[in-house]
């Protein structure tokens, strides 16, 4: 059914296997730390993206690779392909955590100040302004602050949530390979826009070019919208388009084509 290209394989084979020995030791120790974690080092750029955290994970990941990635390695040749592939998976991780210090950075001053002068009010625009997909699991909380803002218990807990805000947005390590399949459907999408593909349960074909932009307007919307519990790294999914368009790009200005 699937005519495997030698990198596309490749990718495949050490991505299974990786995934075969993937322990919560092994995301800790090569996922993609905040770049002022004590736990960040500079070899998780390359590490995070070989890594999977569930099968739902990688299968999503390694399908679209699948599919997509041996037609443009047909196009490229292997080497090629492959580097695109790298490039794109550690470019994404650097643009994600670059808007994670700039994120990070801020979260921490604001978190900071609050512990200083905590109160109800300052206290509710801290989650609203960063973590309101979980404003309505503390709206009693923050009710009842309101009603007993001198309560040393309040103030005690409402420092305690906004410490592990913090920690929770600074310390979680970003595993997967999301960010180079992006630049693969971007790059399938530039150079084949109007091949018609066929969705699973989508009642009729849609054009590469379509299909991409819808995917990257959602991963901005999911960005803006985050709900409680979405752990997904949606800006290393725009990180990887971005990275790839900039190569397509390039080879469009020094070549004359895309190829």
């Amino acid at each position: 059914m699937f005519n495997l290209t030698p990198a596309a394989k490749n990718i495949l084979i050490i991505n299974g296997i990786i995934f075969l020995f993937t322990t919560n030791y092994v995301i800790e120790w090569f996922g993609l730390r905040y770049i002022l974690s004590p736990d960040f080092k500079p070899y998780q750029f390359l590490t995070y993206m070989w890594i999977h955290a569930g099968i739902g994970h990688i299968f999503s990941n390694m399908f679209a690779v699948l599919v997509f990635g041996p037609i443009l390695e047909r196009v490229w040749g292997s080497r090629k392909f492959f580097i695109f592939y790298l490039i794109t998976g550690v470019g994404a991780g650097a643009l994600y955590s670059g808007v994670n210090f700039v994120e990070n950075f801020n979260l921490e001053n604001k978190v900071m100040r609050y512990t200083s002068q905590p109160s109800p009010e300052s206290f509710r625009k801290l989650i609203l302004d960063e973590s309101k997909e979980y404003y309505n699991q503390l709206y009693d909380f923050i009710n009842s602050y309101s009603e007993n803002p001198e309560s040393s218990q309040y103030i005690d807990e409402s420092i305690s949530i906004a410490r592990s805000i913090l920690e929770g947005k600074s310390n979680i390590p970003m595993v997967g390979a999301s960010g180079a399949v992006f630049g693969i459907l971007l790059a399938f999408a530039m150079l084949f826009p109007n091949m018609e593909l066929y969705m699973l349960f989508f009642p009729f074909p849609i054009k590469a070019k379509y299909l991409v932009l819808g995917y990257g307007i959602y991963e901005v919307w999911s960005e803006l919208n985050r709900m409680p519990g979405d752990n997904v790294a949606h800006l290393a999914h725009l990180g990887g388009m971005l990275i790839g368009y900039i190569i397509l790009r390039y080879w469009k200005n020094k070549n004359g084509t895309y190829y």
